[in-house]
C-alpha cells in the first residue's frame, strides 16, 4: 500500500478518486509522535508545514498544489521529490488578473469608495485624483475610466498562467509582450535579460513568476522608474518579487497604479503604508484559491499518485533552481 498523507480536515468528497492501492493517512495540524507517509499532498501554503513535516517519516514525494514552492524548499530534505501545482491555478489566477486589470482600468475601487460615501461622482467634469495630481495632465479634467483596447500588456513570467492570462486578454484587442527565463518562438517570448527594454513599452505589467533567488526584487526602483506614467502593475506571484518600498514611493508620487494579490510582508500588518497608498487594489492572496481549484487540485493529485504507483514519471517535478 502507498500511504498518501493529507490534511486531517479535508472533506472526504475530495478523496474519492484515489486507487485502492493508496491508503489515505489524515495528518493533524499539530501531530504527536511520528506518522509514516510515502506521498504527502499539501493543498495550501502553511506556515507550520515544516513543523508538521518534522513528525513524518518515510516521505518520498511531496506534491504541493501551490504554483510556488518557495515555502517548502528551505526545509525539503535531500532525496525527497518535490512537485508543484503548475497548471492547476491557470484558470483561477488568470481570471483574477483579468478582473484586477478591468477593475483598475475602469476605476471600480474609486467608485466603490464613492458609493460608501453615498457620493455621486463620475462624468467628464470630475477631477481625476490620479492623473491630474502630477504628470503631463496635471490640473486637467478627464473621464475617470479608461479603455483596455489597444493597450500594451507585458506578461512577466510566461508559463502556463501567463499563457492563460494572454488567452483571456485576447478578446480585448491588446498588444501582448511576453517574458520568460529564456527566449522562445511561437509565440515570441523575450528573455528576462530584455526586461528593461520592454518595461517602457507597457501600459500594464503582470507578474506571474515563482519566487527564486533570481526573481526576488525583480521589480525594484530601477524597473519602476522605467515604467510609463500611469502604468498598472499587477502582481499575482509572490510579494518579494516587487520591492515594497519602491512601490509605495511610486504610488504616493502618483507615478503608477497597482493591483496586488500578494505583498511583502504578508499578511500585510495594520498601519502598513501600502494599505493607504493611492491607486492600489489589494486582495489577501486569494487569486488562485477557489472551490473549483480545490477539485482540480485533487484530480491532479490522484493522477500523480497513479503515475507513482505505475512507475511512471511524475509531472511538475521542481528542479534545484526552484522551477
Amino acid at each position: 500500500m502507498l500511504r498518501v498523507g493529507v490534511d486531517a480536515n479535508l472533506s472526504s468528497d475530495l478523496l474519492t478518486g484515489f486507487p485502492p492501492e493508496a491508503e489515505i493517512v489524515r495528518i493533524p495540524r499539530h501531530p504527536v509522535g511520528e506518522i509514516s507517509v510515502d506521498f504527502l499532498i499539501l493543498l495550501f501554503f502553511r506556515k507550520d508545514a515544516a513543523e508538521t513535516f518534522s513528525h513524518l517519516r518515510d516521505v518520498k514525494v511531496i506534491q504541493s498544489m501551490m504554483a510556488g514552492v518557495d515555502w517548502i524548499t528551505p526545509w525539503l530534505p535531500k532525496g525527497v521529490t518535490l512537485c508543484d501545482g503548475r497548471g492547476i491555478h491557470d484558470i483561477s489566477t488568470s481570471e483574477w488578473v483579468l478582473a484586477a486589470i478591468m477593475s483598475s482600468v475602469k476605476r471600480f475601487p474609486l467608485y466603490r469608495d464613492a458609493q460608501l460615501r453615498q457620493e455621486w461622482i463620475g462624468q467628464a467634469s470630475v477631477l481625476d485624483g490620479f492623473l491630474n495630481e502630477s504628470g503631463p495632465q496635471m490640473g486637467q479634467y478627464r473621464v475617470l475610466g479608461d479603455d483596455l483596447a489597444d493597450k500594451t500588456v507585458l506578461i512577466v513570467g510566461y508559463g502556463s498562467i501567463g499563457a492563460a492570462i494572454e488567452a483571456r486578454l485576447a478578446p480585448f484587442g491588446v498588444k501582448i509582450l511576453r517574458v520568460a527565463r529564456s527566449a522562445k518562438t511561437d509565440p515570441a517570448v523575450s528573455a528576462i535579460d530584455d526586461l528593461h527594454q520592454l518595461i517602457p513599452q507597457a501600459d500594464i505589467i503582470t507578474i506571474t513568476v515563482p519566487l527564486t533567488d533570481q526573481t526576488r526584487g525583480l521589480i525594484a526602483a530601477k524597473e519602476i522608474a522605467l515604467m510609463k506614467h500611469g502604468a498598472l502593475l499587477v502582481n499575482a506571484s509572490r510579494g518579494p518579487v516587487v520591492s515594497t518600498e519602491a512601490l509605495v514611493e511610486a504610488l504616493n508620487q502618483h507615478k503608477l497604479r497597482a493591483a496586488l494579490d500578494v505583498t511583502d510582508p504578508e499578511p500585510l500588518p495594520k498601519g502598513h503604508p501600502l494599505w493607504s497608498a493611492p491607486n492600489c487594489l489589494i486582495t489577501p492572496h486569494v487569486a488562485g484559491s477557489t472551490p473549483d481549484f480545490i477539485h482540480r487540485a485533487f484530480r491532479f493529485g490522484v493522477a500523480q499518485v497513479k503515475r507513482y504507483l505505475a512507475g511512471e514519471s511524475l509531472e511538475n517535478v521542481v528542479s534545484d533552481d526552484g522551477y
